[in-house]
């Protein structure tokens, strides 16, 4: 019994670990690629923007379910319910998906809205975006960086803060 109780939890831990890479990994990339869009090709940033959102609506809220429930999981087979690092992951895990859906994800939409117009209205030969259209973006990038940042934090206390 508990050869199973073993396995069982590192198959779980293993797959919540796999989890996060994918969930997460995706998100480190947007500040590089929205800045070569932006440098070598404007007239992508409307389509960059679609996949933002599609990343965050298709992967990045259903992959922090996994990581939710294999979380969950792993911290019931070890008992681990008290320590403060399962404390951390559960509420970065839930702070991170609210903000994912209710802030990322309608601005990633309406960035791609406004870049469209500012494209619509710019001359053929010049891209001209907004300071509507800037302001938005800076802040999809602030706090695509903060989530991101919150990410690693939530990384290392897991790994140091546990101790079987």
């Amino acid at each position: 019994m508990t050869l199973a109780v073993v396995n069982t939890y590192y198959v779980v831990k293993s797959i919540h670990n796999m989890a996060v890479l994918i969930t997460f990994g995706v998100a480190f990339i947007y500040p590089i690629a929205f800045a070569v869009a932006r440098s070598h090709d404007p007239r992508s940033l409307p389509a960059m923007h679609r996949v933002e959102s599609a990343i965050e609506r298709t992967l990045i809220v259903p992959g922090l379910l996994v990581v939710i429930l294999t979380g969950i999981d792993i911290t019931s087979i070890a008992h681990h319910w008290g320590q403060f690092f399962v404390q951390w992951g559960l509420s970065a895990a839930i702070v991170i998906g609210v903000l994912v859906t209710i802030v990322m994800i309608p601005n990633a939409e309406r960035a791609a809205v406004l870049a469209e117009r500012d494209l619509a209205a710019s001359a053929a030969d010049t891209v001209s975006l907004s300071g509507e259209y800037q302001a938005l973006a800076r802040r999809l990038l602030i706090l695509g960086t903060l989530l991101s940042a919150l990410v690693l934090v939530t990384i290392l206390l897991m790994v140091v803060g546990f101790n079987p």
